[in-house]
């Protein structure tokens, strides 16, 4: 890539502090009755001149932040300033100048980004036209250059490969020296070898304009090319990786890479993703408080919850009956006469008769029934051993 033309302008900067300050934003769509929490108290910083990937997974919040940063959306809490431009309370006015001179904006679909009837030095002259710049000749040149696309300067976008017109888009984007750069998914249409070529384009851009870039996108693989990597998780930043090279004792660099989670006003966090399916961290997890850090365990209680001691039904001794309920009292019943039999008698009168014998009265009248017993005849005892009488 040729970088032997010297930039005649670079960003400059009437503001002290980020390039990029959201805190506690939040956007909140309303649909039919129902409303949606795109974004719920999202915090960012970004420095002057540094390049940022934001990644998070589809509906998380990436593109709603981008429309509020670029101006096509407004929050509706909170607070969001780009370069010293509060986006809150910008005129219509105030809006177009925002567009057209602090931030630059690289889509992903190419054809939002050029005008299919230009060719590539006039799409880099469009925005300096408009702006009334001048010299813009030779900054399309410069650009062109830069970003390693001055072979295609007279070509049209269909005469273009995906990764050259991803050039000349940031090459457009860029053309009158915004502060910020945001850019939505630039590589999503490129396959790996034009992918990386674009993003060092971008991070050159970077360093030799100074301006500030924001990359969003969902391909984890972009994370390799940029010093800063924000997480953003149900409409929040959760966690950074930050990278620096270090030279170890025999000269040779590496890559080290740290991770971080971001901590709110409030003193809310988001544990990163693998951690806690890792140590299985949900619902509650235990504190300790130590010297020079938090410790951060899980719920010791759900992990290890106390059993109930087990039922065991009482048996019954053996050879041991059970009592019977006592029967309801009967009431006293009439007598039965002699005359009735044993089926139909009263269980009352079969009851005392059981209690006591049955007595019996000898006389002249023959024997008297107690109860429903019948009479017995007298028989002499020595009968059964007594001849039988002959016939006379």
């Amino acid at each position: 890539m040729s970088t032997s033309t010297a930039l005649n302008s670079i960003a400059t900067r009437d503001h002290g502090g980020p390039d990029i300050l959201c805190e506690d934003l939040v956007r909140i769509y309303s649909t039919e009755g129902v409303e949606i929490q795109a974004l719920q108290g999202l915090n960012l910083r970004v420095e002057p001149g540094d390049v940022v990937a934001l990644v998070g997974a589809s509906g998380s919040g990436k593109s709603t932040l981008l429309n509020i940063l670029s101006g096509l959306d407004k929050p509706t809490g909170g607070r969001a300033t780009v370069a010293g431009v509060g986006l809150g309370s910008m005129t219509r006015q105030q809006r177009v100048n925002y567009q057209r001179h602090t931030v630059g904006f690289v889509w992903q679909q190419t054809s939002r980004n050029l005008m299919p009837f230009l060719t590539a030095a006039e799409n880099v002259a469009l925005p300096l036209l408009i702006s009334n710049a001048r010299e813009r000749r030779e900054r399309v040149g410069e650009l062109l250059d830069l970003l390693d696309v001055s072979d295609v300067r007279d070509r049209r976008p269909a005469e273009m490969s995906g990764g050259q017109q991803q050039r000349v888009a940031i090459a457009t984007a860029v053309a009158n020296n915004p502060s910020v750069l945001l850019a939505d998914e630039p590589t999503g249409e490129l396959d790996d070898a034009m992918s990386e070529i674009v993003l060092e384009s971008m991070r050159d851009a970077s360093e030799k304009l100074g301006v500030t870039v924001l990359i969003v996108t969902h391909d984890p693989t972009i994370a390799d090319h940029v010093r800063r990597t924000v997480q953003i998780r149900d409409g929040r930043t959760s966690t950074e990786v930050l990278r620096h090279t270090e030279v170890d004792e025999h000269g040779v660099e590496h890559l080290v890479a740290q991770e971080y989670t971001v901590i709110d006003r409030a003193g809310r966090m988001q544990l990163p993703s693998g951690y806690m399916t890792e140590l299985d961290l949900r619902d509650r997890v235990r504190l300790e408080l130590e010297q020079d850090h938090v410790g951060v365990w899980p719920d010791a209680e759900r992990h290890h919850p106390v059993e109930p001691e087990p039922h065991h039904p009482v048996e019954p001794e053996p050879n041991r009956s059970v009592a019977p309920h006592p029967a309801a009292p009967t009431p006293a019943a009439t007598p039965t006469p002699a005359s009735e039999s044993s089926d139909g008698a009263d269980p009352a009168a079969t009851e005392r008769a059981d209690e006591k014998p049955a007595t019996r009265h000898t006389g002249s009248g023959g024997a008297t029934a107690v109860g429903h017993r019948p009479p017995v005849e007298d028989k002499d005892p020595n009968a059964a051993f007594r001849p039988p009488k002959e016939d006379q």
